[in-house]
């Protein structure tokens, strides 16, 4: 097996999760990090035993041994990270949102194609075990035709006005917030399982705090609800906190769903619902192992992940035996194992969304944006 050399560039939540997924792989090393400082990036070098860290990404760019570079900072950095990095000859792997637009997606999906590069925008929720059953069950035909899709993605760790991320301001995230982190997810996983496309939508989008206690220090992603009035800055908010979209799909399916990150209580739920003519199935992230199947004339079932028992085509999207748990990091190692198996077989099909990927759901976001704007059904290109 090939032994591959990585570079974080984003020392936040997210990018610890790839650092460890990362080193979950055992033919890959984590052999360099970006952070905002060169002081930020030394320290978690130091903790997390990475040997070269940098303030300045260019720097790590220029390491010839550096073979793919995983982009886990604000959206705002995203283009230009990704465009150097290409052109410095490395794979690249993304976060989601791709950009901040579509038109700074398809610069990215342009330079990636003429690099002759992988590349891979990060839709990991594609790769629970049971996310992969509901898929192989359509493609099977168990469904049937798919009539409705429906469902949400519901947070709440942006509920109270004292809530801050830069993910808030539009500067470092883009115009959409919720629909853009969130509701992305959502529409890839609805699009992923169905085998469809959505072709026209009906949104409504809201802001409900239109200012927010800004932190006078920086806070990391899902931290920061214990701070003081002499702690922040009261500022205006202009990206959303909810949205709620109905939809048509190419293929006649009618479906609607919620992305909220001020729902009390819901600490991470992607719930997916997908109905048809057949039976139906239902999932929630939040209890990832689970999977209800709805029948019309028999009892309805929940099964419970099991490697032994999924469809051939899950089986290898779970490492586990039954009634061992595979969670959110476990979808970090399967995306990563199928991206670096591509790099070492330069022949082998992607098994993981591409840039392609990434500017596909930017579409469907900046059309749920014109929706939300002209209050109007609007179709997506």
């Amino acid at each position: 097996m090939r032994q591959f050399k990585a570079a974080v560039f984003g020392a936040g939540f997210v990018g610890r999760v790839h650092i460890e997924g990362i080193r979950r792989l055992g033919n890959v090393e984590v052999a360099a990090v970006v952070a905002s400082t060169d002081a930020k990036a030394a320290l978690l070098g130091e903790q997390l035993n990475i040997p070269k860290t940098a303030g300045d990404y260019r720097r790590i760019l220029e390491d010839p041994s550096i073979d793919a570079v995983h982009i886990c900072t604000p959206n705002a950095l995203h283009l230009p990270m990704a465009l150097d990095a290409l052109q410095a000859g490395k794979h690249v792997l993304c976060e989601k949102p791709l950009a901040v637009s579509s038109d700074e997606a398809r610069k990215m999906v342009a330079a990636a194609r003429e690099a002759g590069k992988r590349n891979c925008t990060f839709h990991n929720l594609r790769y629970y075990p049971i996310a992969q059953q509901m898929r192989r069950m359509r493609e099977a035909g168990d469904l049937g035709e798919i009539l409705v899709v429906q469902g949400t993605y519901s947070q709440d760790w942006l509920l109270y006005d004292t809530d801050w991320n830069w993910r808030v301001e539009t500067k470092e995230n883009g115009p959409s917030r919720c629909m853009a982190d969130i509701g992305s997810h959502w529409c890839d996983m609805a699009e992923h399982v169905t085998g469809q496309r959505i072709a026209s939508l009906c949104a409504d989008l809201n802001t409900f705090h239109k200012t927010r206690k800004r932190p006078k220090g920086s806070i990391e992603t899902f931290a920061g609800k214990s701070l003081k009035p002499e702690d922040y800055v009261e500022t205006p908010v202009d990206t959303e906190d909810f949205g709620a979209v109905v939809f048509r799909m190419g293929n006649g399916a009618r479906g609607a769903f919620t992305a909220s990150q001020v729902s009390a209580g819901r600490k991470n739920r992607l719930s997916i619902e997908i109905y048809g003519t057949k039976c139906g199935v239902a999932w929630d992230q939040e209890r990832p192992d689970e999977l209800w199947i709805g029948n019309r004339n028999s009892a309805n079932q929940v099964i419970v992940k099991d490697p032994a028992l999924l469809k051939e085509g899950a089986r290898s999207y779970a490492d586990l035996p039954g009634g061992h748990s595979e969670g959110y990091d476990d979808t970090f190692k399967q995306v990563f194992r199928r991206f670096y198996r591509s790099i070492e077989d330069p022949a082998a099909e992607p098994e993981y969304p591409q840039f392609v990927d990434g500017l596909r759901q930017l579409t469907v976001l900046e059309a749920e944006m014109d929706s939300s704007k002209r209050r109007a059904w609007v179709e997506v290109s």
